[in-house]
Order: C-alpha cells, then sequence, then structure tokens
C-alpha cells in the first residue's frame, strides 16, 4: 500500500534532515501523525521561533539570540586566546569540557575545492581582523582532521604567523580508552607527530 501525498511529502522532508533516513522518517512521520494536534502546534512553533530568533554572534558567528553572544559578552573569559572551529556545534563540544576560557571564532565551514568552498567562503577576513583589531596572543585552531580541515589548518597558519600571534594546533591521536591495536595507522602517525612533552 502505498502512502498519500501529503504523507509522502512530510517524508520526504524529514528526510533532508541530516541522519535522517527513510526509515526514520516514516517512523517520525508516524509518530507526529499519532501525536496530538497540540503537540504538533507546540513542535512548529518551536521550530518557527528557534528560527525567527537566532542568528550568529556579530563577533564571533556562535548561535545567540542577541547581536553579541554570551561569551564574548563575558569578562571573565580569555579575551586574548581565540580558539577557531569550523561550526556552531563545536562550540558547545568544547564548552562542555569546561576547559577552556578563551574565545572562539566559527569560520562557517573549512576550505573544500572540490566542493567549490574557497577561502573567501568561510569567516577567514573576519578573524584576521579580529587578530589585527585587539590583542590576541593566541590561536587554538581546532578545525577537523579530515582533508578539508587539515587543509583549513594549515592555509590559516600560513595567514596568522606573520602577524606575530602564536598559532597552535589542537594535538591528534589516540583517542581515549582506546586500544592501539584497533587504531588505524594514519591515526597513529598523527599522534606522534602531533606528541608534546610530558
Amino acid at each position: 500500500m502505498a502512502y498519500t501525498k501529503s504523507l509522502e511529502e512530510l517524508i520526504a522532508k524529514l528526510v533532508k534532515l541530516p541522519g535522517i533516513g527513510r526509515r526514520s522518517a516514516e517512523r517520525i512521520a508516524m509518530f507526529l501523525l499519532q501525536s496530538s494536534d497540540a503537540d504538533v502546534k507546540n513542535l512548529t512553533s518551536a521550530i518557527i521561533r528557534a528560527k525567527q530568533n537566532i542568528r550568529l554572534c556579530k563577533i564571533c558567528n556562535i548561535l545567540t539570540e542577541g547581536e553579541v553572544c554570551q561569551i564574548c559578552q563575558n569578562p571573565a573569559r580569555d579575551n586574548s586566546t581565540i580558539c577557531v572551529v569550523e561550526e556552531p556545534k563545536d562550540v558547545i563540544a568544547f564548552e562542555k569540557t569546561a576547559k577552556f576560557q578563551g574565545l572562539y571564532h566559527v569560520l562557517m565551514g573549512s576550505i573544500s575545492p572540490l566542493d567549490g568552498r574557497g577561502p573567501e567562503d568561510i569567516k577567514i577576513k573576519e578573524l584576521i581582523d579580529r587578530i589585527k583589531n585587539k590583542n590576541i596572543k593566541e590561536i587554538i585552531i581546532a578545525t577537523d582532521s579530515d582533508t578539508e580541515g587539515e587543509t583549513t589548518a594549515i592555509y590559516l597558519n600560513k595567514l596568522i604567523k606573520p602577524l606575530g600571534v602564536k598559532v597552535t594546533r589542537i594535538g591528534l591521536g589516540v583517542p581515549v580508552g582506546s586500544n592501539l591495536e584497533y587504531i588505524d595507522s594514519t591515526t597513529l602517525s598523527l599522534s606522534l607527530e602531533s606528541r608534546r612533552e610530558l
């Protein structure tokens, strides 16, 4: 039995969400159809409110409901250190550790020539402006360890070093709790190259 036109349309929209395949979309659609009208209206209202109210911080590009995010406004943060990440969700991951007390800069992507995304397509110019106009002492490059992230890190290093600012890269290596015999050779090589003195 085929789905109705409107149910098929709902499933097609849900499949566009990241991490949602056809089967998951069907289950979500069925769940929504069995939910009360009030629950569905509350969900759609929450989505609309989030879309209308959430924007990028005008300083660092973190998701915020004001013009400037709470991190940039916090006087207790170390404003001489900026951690550079690819996406707003990366900031959330760092903040969960409660170890980093500096500021952030979200690039909104990475350099990816194969995808037609060059340096001018991400927020590099804004980062350089921050470095030139503020008393920044260290830039921590925390892009992903994939090809695009590494390309972006190398490019940023070449741009920032001449400005007289210390540039560091997050350590890459063996995940905590894993056995060396199960680690791929690329990760082991990177862990050796990025080792630090204890």
